[in-house]
């Protein structure tokens, strides 16, 4: 599994919600429902998205933003075009006033509007819980990414665009793997940019010998590592990985697996049952003893206490 496709696993684990809005003026939706992440691309007409703080953006056809959350925003038909609806914490569409509009605006299969024939279309993709693993990448991101058409050029938002209102076996399943590459491009291409102020996780992952080391810590985190075990598996000695690591990444091998781990076993402990005996061994601790007393060392809460604020 690629690096970066192994920190969109949090996100993704957690569930997405993907729907195409369909819009005749004038329309403006107050998004605020904290979600963390949600990507935005416009397939006909254009469309506003205003955030409370910073500049609108436009969105024409081809274009694609991503806000990331919890801050709310608005998407709309012009930049100073007033809330006509609200979509909530709980992922529910309601009036300002409250009333549910989930089903007098529905249009079909996916689709939410105020027009069957409008003449905007937005494809939006939510991801809808937050995790330790997921924040890694969404920390990483402008509170409002945009990626106009005529510098990027993606050919996932046609296929997404064909596919969304399908009511097919597996469909669902389809359109989760379709959004994770449609966010992994978008990722891609942004960190790409002339001046890009890229992680130094993301920008390790080029590298032909630390990049390989990130991607044997993160595919296979139970694994008993060392930093010799690791050079190794790199084809380089254990000297050499460790300097080229600590300036690439900014950190040691074994700091950067211990970080990994436990946000790991943060996500697994919140969205799972499993026993903080279970969890321990599943991220590469010897036991609950072992894993408790390094998230007490890093975090300064026991594994209990995370899973009992989560």
């Amino acid at each position: 599994m690629d690096a970066l496709a192994g920190l969109l696993d949090g996100p993704r684990a957690k569930g997405a919600f993907l729907l195409r809005m369909i819009m005749e003026p004038p329309w403006s939706v107050r998004i605020e429902d904290g979600a963390p992440l949600c990507l935005m691309c416009v397939t006909e007409g254009e469309a506003w998205v205003v955030p409370d703080t910073g500049d609108p953006v436009l969105l024409r056809p081809g274009d694609i933003a991503i806000a990331r959350g919890p801050e709310p925003y608005t998407v709309a038909d012009a930049p100073d075009a007033p809330p006509r609806a609200r979509i909530g914490p709980d992922g529910r569409c309601t009036t300002l006033s409250g009333e549910p509009l989930a089903q007098t605006m529905r249009l079909g299969v996916r689709t939410w509007g105020n027009a069957p024939d409008g003449g905007n279309t937005v494809l939006v993709g939510t991801y809808r819980m937050d995790g330790e693993v997921g924040r890694r990448l969404l920390d990483a991101l402008p509170t409002l990414l945009h990626m106009p058409a005529d510098v990027w050029n993606c050919p996932l938002m046609p296929f997404l665009d064909e596919e969304i209102a399908r009511d097919e076996p597996g469909q669902t399943v389809v359109l989760d793997r379709v959004l994770d590459l449609l966010l992994i491009a978008v990722v891609r291409a942004w960190f790409s940019r002339p001046g890009a102020e890229a992680p130094a996780w993301y920008k390790a992952m080029g590298d032909p010998v630390v990049g390989r080391a990130l991607r044997l810590l993160q595919n296979d985190p139970a694994h008993p590592w060392t930093v010799a075990s690791l050079a190794a598996k790199s084809g380089v000695s254990r000297a050499a990985l460790a300097r080229r690591f600590a300036e690439l990444v900014g950190e040691t091998p074994m700091a950067y697996l211990t970080g990994w781990r436990l946000a790991l076993a943060a996500d697994l402990l919140r969205e799972t049952d499993a026993t903080v005996e279970a969890v321990a061994r599943q991220v590469g601790y010897s036991g609950a003893f072992a894993l408790s007393a390094a998230f007490k060392r890093v975090r300064g809460l026991s594994p209990q206490e995370h899973r009992a604020r989560g």
